[in-house]
């Protein structure tokens, strides 16, 4: 789907509350995300061309308030009842982890996802045909392309007899994709040797464990935890020489190798 049915999506559900909440001068959005602001400019800019495309822009006539966990998972529930609290005509949650988190603080204030997870498998909605409830949006495919990333990168580096998958096993995402690695993995002939991170720092020790096994292509996972940092991943994959796959394609404009993978921006 592309930004500009997103963003009618989104258009929509931002006036269904508003004769409810007539006092208020301009509808606002609560923006919820898993990781750090800072780093989430692609989906926030994205976010404001699509409401400018409709006639929406922040500060004249729609305001947008902005919550990020800081990649803490626990942070999320309490961040999403505050903006319920915030009585915020919608919520674009940009996490399968923010919309559930979303979906548990409210039935009632439109939810508007977008999401790497299949958001029936995780319970976001009862079917892509009738989402029901107070939530819709999007589905990036990524759990549906991780056997290709791990057969693009096969194909594209010296064959090796392992490759590695680099994961955040606090994800929603991470069991899904590890079950679709796996067997990719075994119609290969490849060992799958899963790296597990879940903070920076494990992120560095990751890299260097990976680098003692000599030239082990690596697979990108598409959690936020590695999403948001391009800039960094791709320095380590470079010092390590690690050849690496990467999820959306501000990879390699960073430097790295190839990515294959949805535009989130739109």
């Amino acid at each position: 789907m592309r930004r500009r049915k997103f963003i009618t999506l989104l258009g929509g559900a931002a006036a269904w509350p508003l004769g409810a909440r007539a006092q208020q001068p301009m509808p606002v959005i609560g923006f919820l995300s898993l990781g750090a602001l800072e780093a989430d400019t692609s989906r926030m800019n994205g976010l404001r061309r699509g409401l400018a495309e409709i006639g929406y822009v922040e500060g004249q006539n729609v305001a947008i308030e902005y919550r990020g966990a800081q990649y803490q998972y626990d942070r999320l529930p309490a961040l999403a009842a505050n903006l319920v609290n915030r009585q915020v005509s919608v919520i674009v949650a940009v996490s399968t982890q923010g919309t559930l988190a979303a979906k548990a603080a409210t039935n009632t204030i439109p939810i508007v996802f977008a999401v790497g997870g299949d958001p029936v498998q995780f319970g976001l909605v009862t079917s892509f045909n009738r989402p029901g409830g107070n939530i819709t949006g999007v589905y990036n495919l990524n759990t549906g392309v991780m056997g290709k990333r791990l057969e693009l990168l096969h194909e594209s580096v010296p064959p090796a007899r392992v490759v590695g998958y680099l994961a955040n096993p606090k994800s929603a995402v991470a069991g899904p994709e590890t079950k679709e690695l796996h067997e990719a993995a075994r119609a290969l002939g490849v060992e799958l040797r899963i790296l597990n991170a879940t903070n920076e720092g494990e992120i560095d020790t990751a890299f260097a464990t990976l680098a003692k096994e000599h030239s082990v292509p690596l697979v990108i996972s598409t959690d936020n935890l590695f999403t948001d940092r391009p800039v960094r991943l791709v320095m380590l994959a470079a010092r390590h020489a690690i050849p690496a796959i990467y999820p959306y394609r501000w990879f390699p404009t960073a430097g790295g190798l190839m990515s294959y993978g949805a535009d989130l921006a739109d």
